[in-house]
């Protein structure tokens, strides 16, 4: 084999490595995924409250840090200047149980009082979520569900 020739092998070895490492590396970061995400509401009737529930199936590589929820109405500011991570900070986590090897299925359940109902804007609502994956890369779903209090 030439001179040339089997530089050109090493050379092309050292290329196609070096790509095979950073195509892993960043496998190994991807964001997590949502899917099947629904939202079921119900109204209070008389002395019983009523409820929202929110369940997403969550998939990272890495594992799944946390899951956090939040509904919003329609017509607010949120959906004028959009909703970011930063206003997700502070907002309630999903209860996540292990359904795969990397993923889990989450849920969010709040109890929606009398008050709570005749307080409430009418109208469309949306369910945000913000998925962390074990690595720390996230996913922002501004309107992962969506539902209707009337």
């Amino acid at each position: 084999m030439s001179r040339r020739i089997a530089l050109s092998v090493a050379a092309g070895v050292v290329l196609l490595g070096g790509a095979g490492a950073f195509a892993l590396a960043h496998a190994g970061e991807q964001p997590p995924v949502l899917a099947d995400s629904t939202a079921r509401y119900s109204a209070p009737e008389g002395d019983r409250d009523g409820s929202l529930t929110f369940v997403t199936d969550v998939t990272a590589s890495s594992g799944i840090k946390s899951v956090k929820v939040l509904a919003w109405p329609q017509d607010s500011s949120f959906a004028e200047k959009g909703l970011t991570k930063k206003d997700m900070a502070a907002v309630e986590p999903a209860v996540c149980e292990p359904s795969g090897e990397d993923s889990a299925r989450c849920t969010y359940t709040v109890a929606v009082t009398a008050s709570d109902a005749a307080s409430s804007p009418r109208g469309a609502w949306h369910v945000a979520v913000l998925a962390t994956a074990g690595n720390g890369t996230t996913t922002l779903d501004t309107e992962a569900a969506g539902f209707t209090v009337g």
